[in-house]
């Protein structure tokens, strides 16, 4: 089949995201945040609870005289494992992580200059390791995804111990949270996009989408867009694997909405951001014609926004930067004609910050329009309003001109952006019905409603150790976790220690239960590990995977910012920042955040050149 190279790609993306009845996986962006965040503030006071049948404690039950189920050893060890470790001891842990990767890093660099640091009979111990596992067959490790958790693992994982490869349309990780700035052009692209094999150049990387993965003959059935020439072609391919990563993220939902998806950008990909910024221009070009009444100015340049969550009010934010620091070079007569509508089903914008922030936030949204030029400036009224905030209105429908709500009210729009919330990608949910109920993981979809439900240790229900899923597609039923960057960026991280440390992820079945992974009683133990294992209070399995909440950020416009760091798992335990200190905090993080120097040294210059020159509007 021969075809151009571009629309195969859209052909196979469309097919690899097309997900019918997407309603009944809704998961609303700012409440899986909210109460995953509960859910995990309640884990570090409660203890985790296993559920035991009669059956299996050989205990009569009884609905007129209940009797407390009888553990086991086995049962009560692993009840011991799964609780979640106490804050200090975890902390503690994490602490020695960081030492043991820094130490890390100095002796690579050392080692590059000719330097060896350490014993020389640990530098032996290591160089017979290393051969040694040389020697083995590695295991043949296959990583979906190029997001997060995939990008996380892909730093940490001993490729002298198994063989990986990455697959995925895209052949790059990208920073996702400073998208909403490169679709306004406050930063560019591929300043915060990093190619695969940049992070890891010991993997190999097949750029090709999976369209089934069979658990019975491991293996991932692939399509990929073959060009030779000017013709191209889609060529199907599959591949085998001792292990599978599942770090494919998520996809925009629409919820059933009729008309979103052919008339709403989403925010989740650079062509979506790019697709903004070109429709962006294309509303002021397109308004600056002449003939138009000032009604059709004003729907022309009416952006609206569904989704009151980071996502939305980030994109919000940077959008007004754009018009109030740009608008009055290139656009000063169209300005009073702009619009920016944010559009909120609930009662309140970014949900997991705390109601003082939320506040704050509203404030900054709804703030007079601030423009330097009085000239410019003279031309608007004093009633005039450049964000309106729309609480409590649901989107009933979206035609290519208006959006309709629920209350009844139409909104007439130039550009819409679908920011509110999460659903499953079809290989997700083929995978969910491929594994059926083996393993509980069917049951587990009341939870999981669409995401592939797994252990405290990452392994997928019903894929015997074989098959690992973190990040967004992933839901772990004993706690869920919010759906971000920071929660996937440490699952991969988790991940890469266990496989790397050798642990038997596959440890088996006993008295009805799925072993939590094992040790490698051959491989050295770290400082963490030794605290991990005080802390589970066993030296045989690993402990379970534990999130560390540091908080969120969230930038509102104008140089300023939200910033809510977790110091401790309470309520009470918050430290709030807004205004320039908030925004200090968030470029500070976003910028150690940027997984490599050259990252860090691009988006610098572009936040300068910006500041500079202002924003770049060709449109190409």
């Amino acid at each position: 089949m021969g075809g151009d190279e571009e629309i195969l790609r859209k052909e196979i993306a469309e097919k690899a995201s097309l997900v019918e009845n997407e309603e009944l996986y809704s998961l609303i962006e700012t409440e899986a945040v909210e109460n995953a965040i509960d859910d995990i503030q309640e884990g570090f006071m409660e203890t985790a609870t296993v559920e035991v049948s009669p059956q299996e404690t050989n205990v009569p039950a009884s609905a007129s005289d209940p009797v407390e189920p009888q553990l086991s050893p086995l049962m009560k060890k692993i009840q011991r494992v799964t609780k979640p470790r106490a804050y200090p001891l975890f902390l503690a842990e994490v602490g020695a992580l960081i030492a043991g990767d820094l130490a890390h890093d100095v002796q690579n660099f050392a080692s590059s200059f000719g330097v060896e640091i350490g014993s020389s009979s640990s530098a032996s111990s290591s160089k017979s390791s290393s051969s040694s596992s040389k020697s083995e067959t590695k295991e043949r490790v296959v990583v979906l995804g190029t997001g997060w958790g995939a990008a996380a693992f892909l730093k940490g994982i001993d490729t002298e111990k198994c063989d990986v490869t990455v697959i995925s349309p895209r052949n790059f990780f990208l920073f996702t949270p400073m998208l909403a700035g490169a679709s306004v052009g406050t930063v560019e692209f591929r300043s915060i996009t990093e190619p695969i094999r940049e992070i890891n150049n010991k993997v190999d990387f097949l750029e090709a989408t999976a369209t089934e993965i069979d658990p019975n003959s491991s293996t991932v059935s692939c399509q990929s867009v073959v060009c030779a020439g000017s013709s191209c072609s889609i060529e199907e391919f599959s591949i085998e694997y001792d292990r599978l990563i599942l770090t494919v993220g998520a996809q925009t939902n629409t919820f059933g909405i009729p008309g979103v998806r052919e008339n709403c950008i989403f925010l989740k990909q650079v062509e979506d951001a790019v697709r903004i910024r070109t429709s962006i221009i294309n509303s002021f070009e397109r308004a600056n014609l002449p003939r138009l009444t000032d009604e059709q100015r004003e729907a022309i340049l009416t952006f609206a926004v569904i989704g009151a969550g980071p996502t939305g009010v980030e994109f919000a934010a940077e959008l007004r930067d754009f018009i109030e620091q740009d608008g009055p070079k290139y656009y000063p007569k169209l300005l009073k004609y702009v619009r920016i509508k944010l559009i909120e089903a609930s009662s309140t914008i970014l949900a997991p910050f705390d109601k003082s922030l939320q506040e704050a936030a509203m404030e900054q949204m709804k703030r007079k329009v601030a423009i330097n030029d009085p000239e410019v400036a003279n031309l608007f009224s004093e009633e005039f309003q450049l964000t309106e905030l729309l609480l409590d209105s649901g989107v009933q429908e979206i035609r290519d001109d208006v959006i309709s709500l629920n209350n009844g009210k139409e909104i007439p729009y130039g550009v819409a952006v679908w920011a509110a919330g999460n659903g499953p990608l079809p290989i997700t949910l083929q995978l969910i019905e491929s594994l059926g109920s083996k393993g509980g993981q069917a049951d587990a979809q009341n939870m999981a409603r669409g995401r592939i439900a797994i252990d405290p240790w990452l392994r997928v229900l019903g894929g015997d150790g074989k098959i690992i899923a973190l990040g967004d597609c992933s839901c772990i039923v004993e706690g869920q976790l919010p759906a971000t960057a920071q929660v996937a960026g440490q699952q991969g991280e988790f991940l890469a220690r266990l496989m790397s440390k050798n642990y038997n992820l596959d440890s088996g079945m006993e008295e009805g239960i799925f072993l939590p992974p094992t040790r490698d009683e051959s491989q050295k133990r770290t400082l963490a590990e030794s605290i991990s294992s005080f802390a589970i209070q066993s030296d045989e399995y690993a402990a379970p995977f534990q999130f560390l909440n540091l908080g969120i950020l969230a930038y509102t416009g104008d140089g300023s910012a939200l910033a809510q760091l977790q110091v401790t798992p309470s309520d009470g335990g918050r430290v709030k920042g807004k205004g320039k200190l908030g925004f200090g905090l968030w470029r500070s993080v976003y910028l150690s955040k940027q997984i490599s120097p050259r990252n860090r040294l691009l988006v610098l210059f572009d936040w300068g050149k910006t500041k500079l020159f202002g924003r770049d509007i060709t449109r190409l």
